[in-house]
């Protein structure tokens, strides 16, 4: 049973996680171990995780598409690779080893880190891209299947690479992040309820405080841009890659 007290603190949680991952990402790796505290079981938190995160990127999508920056004809189909992939991850997350992943991925933050910090593209400013859109569909289809099996980290999976591949500026592709962010998220939240993993007054109570999460984090990244974005883009990859290693090593 979860305490009456847990649903508002819950959704100050969710406040804090949705402006965080509408800049830079790694909401989960707020909201999940608040989950775990509040009672939740591992498939409920995770379920419920992406109820709560569904309407806080929903938000921040709607702010970066009325600002122009999401062009949705280029993309329609890395979004359709994403929910696919997204749906694969979540289908088979049982499968695999979650200790071999946790030593996987830290690897991955660490070189998506040390890209955002030396290298000259992570600006605002756009640059020649390497791959084409439908090239970079079947990325984006990997990422999204990573986020429906794991979930943190993929924000700054997707904004990293649009940057390197797409060649789009650092806004930008946070905004397109949250495009195929929300591919994901609901495809994620439809197998989850599909499954009855769903704790849904506790997951839409934390919604609310998601939405204003996402809405206050992406009128500040508009507003300030790679300024705000780069910095918090590297402060989440670190302190996700330190959980994981310490959740790999201590485990």
């Amino acid at each position: 049973m979860i305490a009456p007290v847990t649903y508002p603190i819950m959704t100050c949680v969710a406040l804090l996680s949705g402006f965080v991952d509408s800049i830079a990402g790694g909401g989960g790796l707020i909201m999940m171990p608040a989950l775990f505290f509040a009672g939740a079981a591992p498939l409920q938190a995770l379920g419920t995780n992406k109820l709560q995160s569904v309407f806080g990127t929903g938000i921040a999508l709607r702010n970066y598409w009325r600002s122009g920056l999401v062009e949705w004809r280029p993309n329609w189909l890395t979004v359709a690779l994403v929910f696919v992939g997204a749906i694969a991850g979540a289908l088979i997350v049982q499968l695999i080893q979650m200790r071999i992943l946790n030593l996987i991925i830290p690897v991955l933050l660490v070189a998506s880190a040390l890209y955002i910090l030396l290298s000259p593209r992570m600006t605002d400013d756009d640059a020649h891209h390497r791959v084409t859109s439908k090239g970079y569909a079947p990325i984006g289809s990997a990422i999204g299947f990573y986020d429906g099996f794991f979930g943190p980290g993929t924000g700054t999976f997707f904004s990293t690479s649009l940057v390197a591949l797409r060649g789009y500026g650092l806004t930008k592709a946070t905004a397109l992040t949250k495009l195929f962010n929300f591919s994901s998220n609901v495809a994620s939240v439809l197998l989850f309820a599909l499954g009855g993993h769903m704790l849904w007054f506790l997951g839409l109570c934390m919604a609310v405080g998601a939405m204003a999460g996402g809405w206050l984090g992406s009128h500040s990244a508009l507003k300030f841009g790679a300024r705000l974005i780069r910095p918090l883009l590297v402060t989440i990859s670190l302190a996700l890659t330190a959980k994981l290693l310490w959740g790999y090593f201590t485990g």
